[in-house]
């Protein structure tokens, strides 16, 4: 049996993943280890710019329970973690300079990394070609499909996704291909954390009571323009004003720009409505233990189900059927997270909306299973005949919002064509038509090819 010292890495990116690792920590999700490793990562776009994990509020109260804080971006400056990665045969030099580097000796490595399928953790995990993984969630994503598919070399080293159960019922799907085992964290032990961040976090001056609206930053993803993005959350104002809320919490994305607090500003002066715009880069967890809110906003942030689901609080969407439309391609990992929100959190505008017939936890996998599918069929070719059976018998006017008729026509799925013209592919002068129309596009593009 070997005696080297077993140490085990964690890298973290968001005080929310770091708040998950100290709570499956503290459940004992782990195996006993001579060293813990925090390694932390800033993936902001200008990470000079931007906070460093380490320096929010209430991260000391994490800090003890490792045993050394490491920086990646130190280590790997001046690259950014998001977009370097070590060429393969430089893998044994910076293997051992990070040994050295981090007084890691020969010691037995563990990693604990966060989306796996990107950088930097999957730097990391070829960095330590030796290690075993454990992969943790620290949001919706983890229901979804793995968003690309993985080196065999790194996806059998997986074993096991550790999640927060934010949608009870729900199994998630990430890595699953790998047949890698998923494990909840248990929801008192993450609760008992953010209460220990709440406490460190100090005077956060926000009315009790009132509605709290979480602001995204979608345009940095290209999803929305930055105009819309400001009209979304002005929504949200209006939304929450409709419904009778007179004091309202703003909590912008720490990315987001400035300006749209201050449109936010006038439209609730317009209005009539006492407004407060937090400044502080606190955790939204730890606003449902301050204040309490009578309502939570949001698009489709995970803290819509963190509020629902842990502190039982009432919540509201917005913007999710302009997302479903706009999310390109259809295999972008935030389909997933999108439409659970979509699917279990009731419309803003619509007072009387009730949770759909298929969407409560227990029903939802069907959704959830078949828009997997369609979204990386290659990866998870297992999931076809669930994905046929819910189309078949729940594909409606409701849940065509989840869907793109040119991906089920693409895949051959119900749906594809109207039922009306379900004939036609039976039809052998169709099919024969349609031979022929293929080999032409194909000749064209030849031709086109070769000038």
């Amino acid at each position: 049996m070997s005696t080297r010292p077993r140490t085990q890495i964690f890298l973290a990116s968001t005080l929310y993943g770091a708040a998950t690792l100290a709570a499956a920590l503290d459940a004992d999700c782990f195996a006993p280890a001579d060293r813990r490793l925090l390694l932390l990562s800033n993936n902001a776009t200008t990470p000079e710019t931007s906070a460093s994990l380490d320096t929010m509020p209430g991260f000391d109260r994490l800090r003890g329970r490792f045993g050394r804080v490491l920086s990646w971006n130190e280590t790997i400056s001046p690259f950014h973690p998001g977009g370097w990665s070590p060429r393969a045969d430089d893998v044994p030099l910076w293997e051992r300079h990070l040994r050295l580097l981090w007084g890691l000796g020969d010691d037995h490595i563990e990693l604990v990394v966060e989306s796996i399928q990107v950088n930097p953790a999957l730097a990391l995990a070829q960095l330590f070609p030796d290690a075993p993984i454990d992969v943790y969630a620290d949001g919706l994503m983890s229901y979804g499909p793995t968003r690309n598919k993985l080196d065999p070399l790194i996806g059998t080293r997986i074993n096991r996704l550790l999640h927060l159960d934010l949608v009870p019922g729900l199994t998630p799907l990430l890595l699953t291909e790998f047949d890698v085992t998923a494990q909840t964290v248990p929801t008192d032990a993450f609760t008992k954390v953010l209460a220990e961040l709440g406490d460190a976090s100090g005077e956060v001056a926000v009315p009790e009571g009132g509605a709290l609206l979480l602001g995204q930053y979608l345009s940095a993803l290209g999803i929305l323009t930055p105009e819309e993005e400001e009209e979304l959350h002005v929504r949200m104002v209006r939304g929450a004003a409709e419904r009778g809320h007179r004091e309202i919490v703003f909590k912008p994305h720490p990315s987001a720009p400035a300006r749209w607090s201050r449109m936010l500003e006038r439209e609730a002066e317009k209005m009539e409505i006492a407004l407060t715009v937090l400044d502080t880069p606190v955790l939204a967890e730890v606003l449902y233990q301050r204040m309490r809110p009578a309502l939570v906003v949001g698009c489709f942030s995970t803290a819509l189900l963190t509020a629902a689901t842990f502190f039982g609080l009432p919540t509201a969407r917005t913007g999710t059927g302009l997302l479903l439309e706009r999310l390109t391609p259809y295999q972008n990992s935030n389909r997933v997270p999108v439409t659970i929100v979509d699917a279990l959190v009731p419309d803003l505008g619509d007072r009387s909306e009730r949770p759909r017939a298929f969407a409560t936890p227990d029903s939802i996998e069907g959704l959830v299973t078949a828009v997997g599918y369609a979204m990386q069929h290659q990866i998870y070719p297992q999931l076809r005949p669930a994905a046929e059976r819910y189309l078949a018998a729940h594909l409606d006017q409701v849940t065509w919002r989840y869907f793109k008729r040119r991906r089920l026509t693409a895949l051959a799925l119900p749906g594809a064509i109207p039922s009306q013209l379900s004939f036609l592919p039976r039809n052998p002068t169709v099919r024969k038509v349609a031979r022929r129309a293929r080999a032409v596009q194909r000749r064209l593009k030849k031709r086109a090819a070769f000038g």
